[in-house]
């Protein structure tokens, strides 16, 4: 059914928006069935001061694999949109670029691996972990190419059901080998695993690069046109984690770790909103080129609007009973609801910087990267402050774990503001992803809650089991209703896109 007063053009785009809407749901909740069962092995085997050490060597690994993409994740889609050589050249320069950038960053690591083990010694094999950069970074930008051909299925795979699956059978497995090295090699094979299911699909969308040469002067201005990407990619990133990096210098390994639990539960709706980004991309280039502003505007409330609503679901859902979900990994989890609650609140405001940004990395990439780094300054000064506080007013260990968390939230809040009015003065159109009706859903969803929390400790099943799904079932029947719009419901119903 035709979206009413859109042009066939954004009726495609609204199709095709849409269809990555759907799979990204489907796909939150793959992930979502998937890391419970490693948060749960890793946190009742392995324990907080493992998973801690861990967290440390997987956020540095991380960050280095996120800086050798070179900002093509979101790159890519411009430069292939941009060419007139064949689509399978530009792909192969892309993955050649982040293998040598990846090769650099693994070599610093193996040579410097305190980078990673900060408060622990360097044993056995541990610095060749640094190595996995390559399946990182190599999966990200494959899989950046595949979303290009609006292949999202691909990224559904690879990062909702071999890589969550693939750890968390690997912590299983490695668990009888050896509880110190466990993770680490869990997470090793889980990366190679989702490597090798992007690589796949990618070669299939554009083939073998008969032809193709390598030239290092225009591999070079590939990585040189996207570095102002590269830099608001890390920053974002870097945001993300800053919180807990913050947070190793005034805490124990096992609180590190408890923090770590409460981050991955919330950076699972995180998900819906990144891989939006590839889908997008095309979209906002194709109207730059014709000159329709109106057009991505709309696009980007649209998404934006779409991202919080499900977002706002899924953050209600699993931090109204968070103290279930914690304690789901084990008991002295439990002290990380705090965080958990500040983390998901985080997820929800970011969502209209985010979209905002995948519109302006195009118009005013440097003002984009800008604003990045005065957000990514203003975490770190509230991430201080707000810990110094707690420790001055004498506050236990699990509460200097939520000071981070609220900064970031804080952070994030301010830069969704700043970036939605720069873009809306831009286009000179309105960009607006807030709806009032997600207030009464969220209201009939805490009402519900409420019920459920209420209940005896004797019945915490009851609340994970019945609670989670109530929750986000009567939240998302209050949007459906009052909500969604004719445009919104493209997200639920499959549309024939348009000649």
């Amino acid at each position: 059914m035709p979206v009413e007063g859109a042009s066939p053009a954004q009726q495609d785009d609204i199709a095709a928006l849409a269809k990555g809407g759907r799979t990204n749901v489907f796909g939150f909740l793959l992930r979502l069935a998937a890391r419970l069962p490693f948060l749960f092995i890793a946190g009742r085997w392995y324990g907080a001061d493992a998973l801690g050490r861990f967290a440390y060597a997987v956020l540095v690994v991380e960050f280095v694999a996120q800086l050798a993409t070179l900002g093509l994740k979101r790159g890519l889609a411009g430069a292939l949109a941009q060419t007139e050589r064949p689509h399978s050249h530009v792909v192969t320069d892309a993955m050649l670029v982040t293998l040598i950038a990846s090769l650099i960053g693994s070599a610093l690591l193996v040579i410097f691996p305190q980078a990673m083990f900060p408060n622990s010694g360097i044993n056995g094999l541990d610095r060749l972990l640094a190595l996995i950069v390559i399946a990182v970074a190599g999966s990200d930008v494959a899989l950046a190419a595949c979303a290009y051909r609006f292949d999202i299925g691909a990224t559904v795979r690879a990062r909702s059901i071999i890589e969550p699956w693939a750890i968390s059978i690997g912590a299983f497995a490695f668990a009888f080998y050896s509880t110190r090295d466990g993770l680490i090699l869990s997470y090793v094979v889980s990366m190679i695993a989702a490597l090798v299911a992007s690589i796949i699909p990618m070669t299939r969308h554009y083939g073998i690069p008969y032809g193709w040469r390598p030239d290092f002067g225009r591999l070079w201005r590939l990585a040189r046109r996207n570095l102002p990407l590269a830099a608001a990619d890390g920053v974002e990133w870097g945001s993300r984690r800053l919180d807990m990096a913050i947070l190793g210098l005034f805490v124990s390994p096992a609180v590190v770790g408890i923090y770590y639990v409460a981050q991955q539960v919330a950076s699972l709706p995180q998900k819906l909103k990144t891989s939006f980004d590839p889908i997008l991309g095309p979209v906002i280039t194709r109207n730059l080129a014709e000159g329709n502003l109106n057009a991505i505007a709309r696009q980007v409330s649209q998404v934006g609007f779409w991202i919080i609503a499900a977002q706002a679901g899924i953050a209600l859902a699993l931090g109204i009973p968070g103290e279930a979900v914690m304690g789901l990994v084990g008991p002295h989890f439990v002290g990380g609801t705090g965080a958990l609650a500040f983390l998901l609140l985080a997820e929800v405001v970011a969502a209209t910087a985010v979209v905002s940004e995948s519109a302006l990395v195009y118009i005013a990439r440097h003002r984009n990267l800008m604003i990045s780094l005065l957000m990514i300054g203003l975490q770190a000064a509230l991430s201080f402050a707000l810990i110094f506080l707690a420790k001055r007013l004498g506050l236990h260990d699990m509460a200097l774990a939520a000071a981070p968390a609220l900064a970031l939230s804080m952070a994030l809040g301010v830069s969704a503001l700043v970036k939605a009015r720069l873009l809306s003065r831009l286009l000179g159109a309105k960009v607006n992803a807030w709806r009032w009706p997600l207030l009464s859903a969220s209201g009939a969803a805490c009402v519900v809650g409420a019920a459920f929390v209420a209940l005896p400790s004797s019945l915490e099943w009851v609340e994970l089991v019945f609670g989670v799904f109530t929750i986000l079932g009567v939240y998302s029947v209050v949007i459906w209703r009052w909500g969604f719009g004719p445009d919104d419901r493209a997200l639920f119903r499959k549309q024939k896109a348009a000649s």
